[in-house]
């Protein structure tokens, strides 16, 4: 298991880079960028010869690396409202083709949202979307430029380029702004230069398929080609090897006469394939060379075979066999950068939720870095990925035609990964708002071109949408919108809902679920409530708000707990795994990520439902699902980000372990608690529950899980408060770390006796002057200015940069506080 393990984080490696692999000559243009937040009165100001410190210089332009977003920290800036409007860059570049009447291209992995291409002062190309991929033709503009005097004069024999991305608000252009996630602008993706023949492949769809009874294997594909020249004959060859390099088969072709930029070879047979799937996600490279006018090119792809169903009224099959989908979401967002995730962030990030035991993954809401896809096809990961048709109503006749061009890039940029499953055409469409009409009927005629158009594109795989019950019938797949325990009703009432929602649809999935936790707090109550109404077997007797503090709506009235979140969990995976008839269900969401529209939230404007915070610093809900999904051995006792308990002096508190081992024991402080038994209906914890009172002060906790011969230990230690408070009186600062040149400091609330007060949740305000920078504007628990306390304190980081500072710390009501540093 370890040795596949390892093969797979390899391949998943090796496969980020595959997207250059398509190009002759492909090189990223990461470094030696200027940016402007804002706009310019024209191209020319970008342009036009102007000595350093001179009038005519300003505005001052940053130098910055690619991939770079606008609102790389404004986006959670608590204190304004994300940047939205025009911003330009410039770099210049050597562009020499090595190839005889070759071409050269600017290839962008993405940039939002709308895009205009110059090169020096001419207007060379434009692109209106934020997701999909696309090029700009600069050949005959370099040859033009090069024979100008400004050429050599001026750029010193280097090509001009400018961009100018724009992210302006525009009810006529997807996704809406009433969307629950930033609409980006930037360069946030990377831009590369590409070198090609007169003729090169533009895209080969492979269309790999399987017999019924899975022994063979098809490839049936069809090539495009980007031929500027109109070149007609065109011949080489076909290869597909396995995984490991092995030559399976070779075929020439010819297209004699090419009248059409399309051409479509013969089917080529592979004999007892083996099989692509989440546990073994294995690839066949397919490798097609061209030659014409004496010049060679080549394009690779990977494929994979594979068989799904949705049965009918019933569960998930991959080749065959029942799969219950276990998936999350994710966005592309991340703590200091924004949009702007470079590659080892990617990787990172798609690693952990493989090790979380994922299988499935809604893309959310739009087309994301083809690098995401590639490791969902050496990983094991299923995918929906989707259009960004979200929220806000239909537009008119631009606003449609954007739509259908995204959707159309979508399919065809990605057609060839055999993780992608499902083709999203929108979500949440019943939400109007930016139209003063809402019309159903509208929405349903466009919601059908556009389930037909998915077709067209791609007949092997499903279309899907979530949340417009008007237009259920449309797509083949269908996501009701069931948030038990946060959104609607309690969380065990989870079940009844989803079987009510999974009889109105001939083919359920449920995506989302879940709910908002503020990371590093967490609460007494939750198992103070379950603890009155369980006993060996698990939770007994009445379900009712009891259970939840009496609150009636819990999105609005709950604490953000960790420990409630974490029950939440934990009820819907037990279930989840006694549902034969699931097809399966996605959590929202994986990360944390920025949103405009949620102020409020303990960390302003971050949509807090992850399981990992934006910098993918682990929540106690990772483990959670963690302990129902991962194969490899784990054991997390719950609480490691909790120092302080507290209760009455012999109160017994429940100490949970979050596992998936057949047994564990669990020592507190040094003294065996007995072993449990895990039972997965055993709720809470599947059974790896105990019940133990706390010593006073300092209190050291141990489990010890075995499967088989395996074992593995997890500890924590927590100080148990029986001290009571009265409301917070003051706020204190220390520093509590230094390392590498930063401080960390924590602030924390007192009541007037001293006593910390460690359920309090007042706001903070960080604030620091001096030689230091403060790390804030990250959207995460201990990297922002203004955040809400978690159990009577909160911190933050402090770059020192080799002097002086003074931290300081509101709290609306108490006293300031000062640290020197």
């Amino acid at each position: 298991m370890r040795s596949i393990k390892r093969f797979t984080i390899l391949l998943a490696l090796f496969t980020g880079f595959s997207q250059l692999s398509n190009a002759q000559q492909s090189t990223r243009l990461t470094h030696n960028w200027e940016f402007l937040k804002q706009d310019l009165g024209g191209v020319w100001e970008a342009v036009r010869p102007v000595p350093k410190d001179k009038p005519e210089a300003y505005p001052v332009w940053a130098k910055v690396s690619l991939p770079h977003c606008f609102n790389s920290r404004d986006a959670v800036d608590p204190d304004v409202n994300y940047y939205q409007g025009p911003g330009w860059y410039r770099t210049q570049i050597p562009v020499n083709i090595p190839y005889k009447n070759g071409r050269a291209l600017l290839h962008f992995e993405g940039a939002g949202q709308k895009t205009n291409v110059y090169l020096y002062n001419k207007l060379i190309g434009s692109h209106n979307g934020g997701y999909d991929e696309w090029t700009v033709d600069i050949t005959d503009e370099v040859a033009a430029f090069k024979k100008t005097t400004v050429f050599d004069k001026q750029f010193k024999g280097n090509i001009p380029l400018e961009i100018r991305c724009d992210n302006t608000r525009d009810l006529e252009s997807i996704p809406s702004q009433l969307s629950d996630f930033n609409i980006y602008g930037g360069l946030y993706r990377n831009v590369n230069l590409v070198y090609q023949p007169v003729i090169s492949f533009d895209k080969l769809y492979a269309n790999a398929a399987v017999s019924g009874d899975l022994s063979k294997g098809e490839l049936s594909p069809v090539l495009t080609f980007y031929n500027p020249t109109g070149v007609k004959d065109i011949s080489g060859e076909i290869v597909v090897k396995d995984a490991v390099g092995k030559i399976l088969t070779k075929e020439n072709y010819s297209t004699a006469n090419l009248t059409a930029n399309t051409y479509t070879p013969g089917k080529i047979n592979i004999v007892k394939p083996r099989l692509w799937s989440t546990t073994d996600p294995y690839l066949y490279t397919i490798e097609i060379t061209g030659k014409a006018d004496d010049e060679t090119f080549k394009h690779t792809e990977k494929v994979g075979f594979r068989s799904f169903l949705f049965a009918n009224n019933g569960p998930f099959y991959l080749n065959g066999q029942r799969l219950l989908l276990r998936g999350t979401h994710r966005h592309e967002d991340h703590a200091g950068v924004a949009a702007a995730m470079t590659d080892s962030m990617i990787r990172a990030e798609m690693l952990l939720i493989k090790d979380m035991g994922a299988n499935f993954i809604r893309l959310g809401h739009y087309q994301q870095s083809a690098l995401v896809l590639n490791l969902c096809d050496s990983l094991g990961i299923l995918v929906w990925e989707e259009e960004p048709w979200c929220r806000g109503g239909l537009g008119g006749d631009a606003y449609q035609a954007q739509a259908k061009s995204m959707l159309t890039n979508m399919i065809q940029q990605h057609y060839n990964h055999p993780a992608i499953i499902l083709w999203g055409l929108g979500n949440e469409n019943d939400w109007p708002g930016d139209f003063p009409e809402f019309d159903k009927q509208k929405i349903r005629d466009f919601m059908t071109a556009q389930n037909n158009l998915a077709h067209q594109l791609d007949t092997s795989r499903k279309t899907t949408i979530r949340r417009c019950d008007f237009c259920k019938d449309i797509p083949d797949v269908y996501s009701p919108s069931i948030w038990a325990g946060w959104y609607k009703g309690f969380y065990p009432e989870y079940k009844k809902f989803t079987e009510e929602e999974f009889k109105k649809t001939p083919h359920f999935i449920h995506a989302e679920w879940g709910g908002d936790s503020h990371a590093n707090r967490h609460s007494e109550n939750p198992d103070r409530a379950l603890a009155k109404v369980i006993n060996g077997k698990g939770i007994t007797g009445k379900i009712d708000s009891s259970l939840f503090g009496g609150v009636k709506h819990l999105a609005d009235d709950s604490d953000w707990s960790e420990t409630y979140i974490c029950n939440l969990f934990d009820w819907h995976l037990k279930e989840q795994e006694a549902m034969p008839w699931l097809t399966g269900s996605a959590f929202w969401t994986f990360k944390d990520f920025s949103t405009p529209i949620r102020p409020e939230n303990p960390v302003p404007y971050v949509n807090q439902k992850g399981v990992v915070e934006r910098d993918l610093s682990k929540k106690e809900s990772f483990y959670v699902v963690q302990s129902y999904w991962a194969d490899a051995l784990m054991a997390h006792i719950y609480g490691h980000s909790w120092p302080v308990r507290w209760g009455e002096a012999g109160e017994e508190k429940m100490v949970k372990v979050y596992s998936n081992a057949d047994k564990a024991e669990l020592f507190v402080n040094g003294k065996s608690r007995g072993i449990k038994t895990r039972d997965p209906q055993n709720f809470p914890a599947a059974g790896l529950r105990w019940m133990v009172i706390y010593n006073k002060g300092l209190n050291h906790i141990k489990v010890v899980a075995y499967k088989g011969k395996e074992t593995v230990t997890d500890t924590i230690s927590q100080v148990y408060q029986t001290d009571k408070w009265g409301k917070p009186a003051r706020v204190e600062l220390t520093k509590i770390a230094e390392q590498n040149g930063i401080a960390t400091i924590q602030a924390t609330l007192y009541d007037k006796d001293g006593v910390p007060c460690i359920d309090a949740a007042n706001w903070i305000n960080f604030s620091l002057t001096g030689n230091g920078t403060l790390l804030d504007d990250l959207g995460t628990s201990k990297g922002s200015r203004k955040v809400q306390a978690y159990n009577g304190r909160a911190i933050i980081s402090i770059k020192l940069n080799g002097g002086r500072s003074v931290a300081g710390v509101v709290s609306p009501g108490l006293p300031v506080s000062f640290l020197k540093l």
